[in-house]
């Protein structure tokens, strides 16, 4: 956990404004979300995050929740005129008053009254199941909570929490830095950074409501201990014409599972020209004809699995939907097929500690449906559990990802800043790219 003075400087707001990856992250899409929850730890944590975006759901006609975990008691832990009681008293009135102000009067908050500085997983545990039970009923729902890194033990535990619960119940979910402004830097902003553009009139609703979060941005008194929380240079991050989040990668399971159960050939992997042209790129840039053990990781319904098993002695296929797995096993059976085993599996969480001295891996389509640090460590895990001699294709889509945070050159990207790889075939255009690469031998890294 970072530790941080919002006393301090900080990061002047100017250096955001310079930042690249700010002025070209991709906007995020609002349109048909239905149903919304904000999540917020501390009463003004909504409205400073995601006060114009709120505005925004709510006047397009979504159906929008505010949840607040706490009251913000330890705000002002030394001052001499308002007490613990006496400050939630007045941040209630205040968070009432200002989700009133970005919703035109339309929403309540709902108030958790857990303690400030002392969330746990399990206090929020109901509260956040019954909040994505009544996202999950709506057609495009959409759950917004802070960043999981931002710093605060009560941001990250509740962002932690509602992230887990949005994956499995296959809800979207992006998170909203608030303190990460002040102590962190643009050449360190997250993967998934998506915005939300903001009218003149998300703006001034967005300014009224944190007019009415009077304990924070004014002082309580002239006495020490009273001073104002949120001062100009950090009330400076959230004067943009912008908001800004960090899309969550979903649990692939549910989210996969529902795409192929919507639809038989969801990727249109038997009849796109595009499907059939990269399957033939890429084994024929296989460097070798035959391969006695293989893994392909996620292997969806099978197509490309059916087409490299006359590659190799032996495969296992992987994939995080068993719908997917019960086609891949229709085609398979259907193609006489018995050198495949297919398990399901959530990868890398649950890979298996066998899959060792593999002479082949293939990674299709898959790595962009990782969060960042996922395919990381799915990356080193493939490295690891290649032979001497094997090989590791990796084979993606170059356009951009809907809702996730990665996109194809991401994923190939990390690949190629190890040194522990060594890229044997390179194959780039605008639709797709594959990398092949063999383990560095001892004394070229």
């Amino acid at each position: 956990m970072v530790t941080f003075d919002h006393r301090e400087p900080g990061t002047p707001e100017q250096k955001w404004a310079d930042s690249k990856a700010l002025r070209t992250a991709p906007e995020l899409d609002l349109e048909g979300v239905d149903r919304a929850v904000v999540f917020a730890a501390h009463p003004d944590d909504e409205t400073l995050g995601a006060g114009g975006t709120v505005h925004r759901l709510n006047q397009a006609g979504s159906s929008v929740r505010v949840i607040v975990a706490t009251l913000g008691e330890k705000s002002h832990p030394d001052s001499p005129t308002h007490t613990q009681q006496t400050l939630s008293r007045v941040r209630h009135l205040e968070m009432s008053e200002a989700v009133g102000a970005i919703t035109a009067g339309c929403v309540t908050p709902e108030y958790l009254a857990l303690p400030d500085g002392g969330l746990t997983a399990e206090a929020l545990a109901d509260p956040v199941s019954e909040a994505m039970t009544w996202l999950a009923q709506g057609r495009h729902p959409l759950a917004v909570v802070t960043w999981v890194k931002d710093g605060h033990p009560d941001h990250e535990i509740l962002a932690a929490q509602v992230q887990e619960a949005a994956g499995a119940a296959a809800v979207r979910c992006v998170q909203y830095p608030i303190w990460w402004w002040h102590w962190g830097t643009p050449g360190k902003l997250p993967r998934g950074l998506v915005y939300v553009p903001l009218s003149d009139e998300d703006r001034d609703a967005k300014q009224q409501a944190l007019e009415h979060h009077v304990s924070q941005v004014r002082p309580l008194s002239d006495q020490p201990g009273d001073e104002v929380l949120l001062g100009p240079h950090i009330l400076e991050h959230f004067e943009r014409e912008r908001e800004y989040f960090i899309l969550a990668a979903p649990h692939q399971t549910p989210v996969f599972n529902r795409v192929h159960t919507e639809s038989e050939d969801p990727w249109s992997v038997d009849s796109s020209r595009y499907e059939h042209r990269k399957r033939d790129v890429l084994t024929a840039s296989l460097p070798r004809e035959l391969y006695p053990r293989a893994l392909d990781i996620g292997c969806s319904t099978g197509a490309l699995t059916a087409q490299l098993a006359a590659h190799v002695g032996v495969m296992t296929a992987v994939d995080a939907s068993d719908v997917a797995l019960g086609k891949a096993r229709t085609r398979l059976t259907e193609r006489g097929l018995k050198n495949v085993q297919l398990r399901n599996a959530v990868l890398p969480e649950q890979w298996d500690p066998d899959w060792t001295d593999l002479d082949l891996i293939v990674v299709s389509e898959v790595g962009y449906f990782c969060s960042p640090e996922q395919w990381k460590k799915l990356l080193s895990l493939c490295t690891k559990a290649l032979s001497s001699d094997g090989h590791l294709v990796l084979c993606h889509w170059r356009h951009p990802i809907k809702d996730w945070p990665l996109d194809g050159d991401d994923v190939h990207r990390e690949a190629r800043r190890r040194r522990n790889l060594t890229r044997l075939v390179e194959h780039r255009e605008a639709d797709f790219e594959i990398d092949i690469y063999a383990r560095t031998k001892r004394g070229r890294a």
